[in-house]
């Protein structure tokens, strides 16, 4: 079975068994993540089915696990936060390929490109949110610690999404200037 076949079943196993084993947990769910995003081919809808799949298998694996879960949970939310700064990353490219390749942009299809990509970072933490609130005792406890924390430091995709509005922000304000 390809990388392309992975079902939402098949990703809360493989995350469960990622968390359960506790070796390289930010790795392997940075690579599950993102094989299971580039599947889905960037869609911001199937983004958030894979999201939820992940933590659902790393809430099931920090169960297995029993101990550490603090560690494990936060090791994981990293790899699925590194996985989703990737997507962001790549949907600013592509944002600033089509700028520059002389794609005319009305002010509302840029607005819309970036509010797109300013969802998936809402959408990642409300997946989580929405996941840990069916998790049980201390792997509860522990999600709803890392989205709080998350939510006052901010996320590595958060922080793609705002180097990308900044970028469009400014170029959009010199080409305003340009055209005065």
């Amino acid at each position: 079975m390809s990388e392309q076949d992975m079902s939402n079943e098949q990703i809360r196993e493989a995350a469960s068994e990622s968390v359960a084993t506790g070796e390289h947990i930010r790795e392997r769910v940075r690579e599950l993540t993102l094989q299971a995003l580039q599947s889905r081919r960037l869609d911001f809808s199937a983004m958030r089915e894979v999201m939820t799949s992940m933590t659902q298998g790393i809430s099931l694996g920090a169960e297995r696990r029993g101990h550490d879960v603090r560690q494990a949970l936060s090791e994981a939310f990293a790899g699925m936060d590194q996985a989703m700064s990737k997507a962001a990353q790549a949907s600013s490219l592509a944002l600033k390929e089509l700028a520059a390749r002389g794609r005319e942009f009305s002010d509302n299809e840029l607005k819309q490109g970036l509010e797109r990509m300013r969802q998936m970072e809402g959408d990642f933490l409300d997946s989580v949110r929405q996941v840990s609130q069916s998790a049980s005792g201390s792997v509860k406890s522990e999600w709803q610690d890392l989205i709080a924390h998350a939510q006052r430091a901010g996320t590595d995709t958060g922080r793609v999404i705002s180097q990308t509005a900044r970028d469009f922000s400014a170029r959009m304000t010199a080409t305003m200037s340009e055209g005065a």
